[in-house]
């Protein structure tokens, strides 16, 4: 589910970015990349929860260490990609 849910705020971002170059309102492309990203990072834990309950030790191991700061970038990476259509209308 998470990976839906990044893949979503990943294209809002970018539709942010687009749509701010070209000088148009993007609040509801930014409001929909962050609420997504905060969603990715409820659902990636969520699924480490039902790991831990299931006893899925491998899994932890496995994919935990790397995502969590593949997360840590991406989320990030959201807040100033999504920061750019605010700096953008203050240059007006």
């Amino acid at each position: 589910m998470w990976i839906y849910f990044s893949a979503i705020a990943i294209a809002a971002a970018l539709l942010n970015v687009v749509w701010a170059v070209k000088g148009r309102e993007a609040k509801w492309f930014r409001f929909i990349s962050l609420s997504f990203t905060a969603l990715t990072l409820c659902a990636f834990y969520s699924a480490n929860a039902g790991w831990v309950m299931n006893e899925n030790w491998s899994a932890l191991v496995d994919v935990t260490p790397a995502m969590s700061k593949a997360l840590w970038v991406c989320t990030v990476a959201s807040v100033v990609i999504n920061g750019v259509s605010l700096f953008k209308k203050a240059g007006r």
